[in-house]
């Protein structure tokens, strides 16, 4: 199938690409869209600028594409992911309660038709509208103003003494649901870029990274998503901050043009992003089936 972009475009209140994610709005076009078709009909599902091909050799998450509803003012787009019992997301472009009930009844019928235990309906919430819940795709345009390095106890991972390296994994292992213990077995491999650490005492109190930048779908170079955290013993000191001033300014430093990021809406990530002067590009909004 092909879409129609005069369909799609004016329904898609935030630049997000079902399996690919949050996307900068000047990539947001058909052929992005397009891409994930095409990629469905491959052995490894992956397109070439998919920030997850970091991680794996293939591509989890798949889009349906015979299952796909598209006409004025309603496209849903099904994806299934087969990790666990299974996962369907219909991703719901379209304002209307028509496209609600039919993105939920879309869900319902493939998790029976494929055997999934999980069903999800993604839908989507511009940047002008106040929301509780969900999260917030924001944007970092390094362009837009200097990055400058923060004062203070961070510094690459590799640049501190081998007793406080030894520390980070007793700080993996605390932030073992943050991702830090995946982060650190990749770390050990020696497969990921550069993490940067916060040190209090002698001892990991916080991380960013890995700080790695990859070209997108139009070959501006994007810098990655990263995991993000301190310990519950250090928050509320800042430290979360100069992380984060320090991660921009790596970004900058080794010329990267932008960022994008998902926030919890509400949460510190959220409002840190927020006093940073991140641009919010919208809401996501997921609900269980």
């Amino acid at each position: 199938m092909r879409f129609r972009w005069d369909w799609l475009r004016p329904v898609v209140t935030v630049p997000f690409v079902p399996t690919i994610g949050p996307v900068h709005p000047s990539v947001l076009t058909e052929d992005v869209f397009a891409d994930t078709l095409t990629a469905a009909t491959t052995d490894r599902f992956f397109l070439r600028y998919d920030k997850d091909i970091r991680w794996s050799e293939s591509k989890d998450e798949t889009v349906l594409v015979e299952d796909i509803v598209h006409r004025p003012r309603m496209t849903l787009i099904p994806t299934l992911s087969r990790r666990g019992g299974g996962t369907v997301k219909v991703h719901a472009y379209g304002a209307t309660s028509e496209t609600a009930l039919a993105a939920f009844e879309l869900t319902q019928k493939l998790c029976a038709v494929q055997d999934a235990g999980k069903g999800r309906v993604i839908r989507f919430l511009g940047p002008e509208t106040l929301a509780g819940q969900g999260t917030r795709v924001q944007l970092k345009d390094f362009r837009a103003a200097p990055s400058p390095a923060p004062d203070g106890p961070v510094r690459a991972f590799g640049q501190w003494s081998p007793d406080v390296r030894g520390t980070f994994a007793d700080f993996a292992r605390e932030m073992a649901a943050d991702g830090f213990g995946f982060l650190h077995e990749q770390m050990r491999a020696g497969r990921v870029g550069p993490v940067l650490v916060a040190v209090v005492n002698g001892r990991v109190a916080g991380a960013i990274g890995p700080m790695e930048i990859r070209p997108d779908a139009i070959g501006a170079a994007q810098l990655m998503p990263q995991y993000f955290g301190v310990l519950p013993a250090h928050r509320g000191l800042g430290l979360g901050r100069l992380l984060w001033r320090a991660a921009m300014h790596w970004g900058q430093s080794n010329g990267a043009a932008y960022q994008l990021l998902q926030t919890e809406v509400g949460g510190s990530s959220d409002r840190l992003c927020q006093s940073e002067g991140l641009t919010s590009l919208g809401i996501v909004y997921s609900q269980a089936v």
